[in-house]
């Protein structure tokens, strides 16, 4: 009776995975796993219940489970040299409620960044913080609008003495303000979380900011964005025990109850692979964004912030509203094999959202297929040949593409002998 249905449900994920192997994949919130942690989905572990921690599950059968479990957490807090992890929430938004559910009471004062500024749908009214509270206060951004304004930003703080003060972007070009704004969140008692769902990855290859190091009380993150791993989320922090525990208990049972099992063991791969590779491939990773929007900006594209060289994370921004905007450039962009997003940028009303003046480019995937700064200034190529001139680039998108199949800075290739 459903033999027709089966099929379909086959030939949807064959067509899936033969077509996005054919393209530039730069959103800027993906990322590929290797093969050997894609080796590891799908297991028993996808069957199966563990509440609680290792060693105090509410189910039997869970040894191997808390093996995996645990190995996580220890390998996580060695690559992010932090006291506590964890691990049991299944995304970065999963973990940022975790963490406000703990911090946040009804009426409270939380700062953010805007969503226009970059901040991400979880911070703001519409998302997460404003199921604890609708005042939610915006930082200060100087005229570029990718940067917080220090100063504006430590009287506001004096001013409105926040409860929690949130850090990190959706659309994150620059480091956030961390250490300079640390001294006065002290002063008023404002305690720090720092979303690092997309630059997790180069945080843990020291290649953008120390988000614990500066001042940051929790660090939330996305494990599979500029961290190559599945789709799951990760909690880090130095507190003191008695505060951790109160996360702890944000994550289950506050927010989680099982955990999505099967995506541990991929996770603890992805783990090796960043202790063993993390600073070469964040390395590239930044490297290749420059280049990128470097070549972009050579093109006559208008790449944002080309006065501060345009990125230092993974991502590069672009108005194209002279060529439409956001959602005609990215609809066109995807016929011709080229994935990545529309995007608001700073200067625009929230009333654009669906039809901004941006796209946003990340290069981590590519990167991590090998691409370096030869394969972005060709990328620029093509992009401009099909949004500013208006050519059919799909052939010449898949025959790039095809020169770049293997997963670098993993294990994938990897031999003792």
């Amino acid at each position: 009776m459903y033999t027709q249905q089966i099929s379909r449900v086959e030939e949807v994920v064959r067509e899936q995975n033969d077509w996005r192997g054919a393209c530039l994949n730069l959103i800027a919130s993906e990322q590929s796993m290797s093969r050997r942690a894609r080796a590891l989905l799908g297991s028993d572990f996808c069957h199966r219940y563990a509440e609680g921690h290792p060693g105090e599950r509410y189910y039997q059968g869970t040894d191997k489970i808390d093996l995996i479990e645990s190995d996580v957490k220890r390998y996580m807090k060695t690559l992010f040299g932090c006291l506590h992890t964890e691990v049991r929430p299944i995304s970065g938004t999963n973990a940022n409620e975790a963490v406000f559910s703990r911090y946040i009471e009804p009426g409270d004062i939380v700062m953010v960044n805007s969503t226009p500024a970059g901040g991400h749908i979880s911070h703001q009214r519409a998302g997460g913080v404003g199921k604890f509270t609708r005042n939610v206060l915006f930082f200060p951004t100087t005229q570029d609008g990718y940067h917080i304004d220090v100063e504006a930003a430590r009287k506001l703080i004096v001013t409105v003495r926040p409860k929690l003060v949130i850090f990190g972007k959706s659309l994150f070009l620059f480091p956030d303000p961390v250490e300079p704004l640390y001294d006065v969140c002290d002063k008023v008692g404002a305690r720090i979380v720092y979303d690092a769902a997309h630059v997790l990855g180069l945080i843990a290859g020291k290649r953008f900011q120390n988000p614990l190091a500066e001042g940051a009380h929790v660090v939330t993150g996305s494990t599979h964005k500029t961290f190559p791993g599945p789709q799951r989320g990760v909690v880090l922090s130095n507190l003191d025990w008695t505060e951790w525990r109160k996360i702890d208990k944000g994550a289950f049972p506050g927010s989680s109850s099982n955990h999505h099992l099967d995506t541990l063991p991929p996770l603890l791969m992805t783990v090796f692979e960043m202790l063993a590779f993390s600073e070469d491939y964040a390395d590239r990773i930044i490297r290749n964004a420059k280049a990128l929007g470097r070549a972009l900006d050579e093109q006559g594209f208008e790449v944002q912030a080309k006065e501060f060289g345009y990125t230092e994370s993974h991502q590069v921004a672009v108005d194209v509203s002279a060529f439409g905007g956001g959602s005609a450039v990215s609809a066109t962009l995807k016929d011709n094999n080229i994935i990545l997003n529309m995007n608001m940028l700073p200067f625009e009303p929230l009333k654009k959202h669906d039809n901004p003046a941006g796209v946003r480019i990340g290069v981590q995937e590519m990167t991590r297929f090998g691409m370096k700064e030869p394969e972005m200034a060709r990328i620029a190529e093509l992009m401009h040949a099909c949004v500013a001139k208006k050519q059919d680039v799909l052939d010449e998108v898949k025959k790039l593409r095809e020169e770049f199949r293997d997963v670098q800075f993993s294990f994938d290739n990897f031999s003792e002998e």
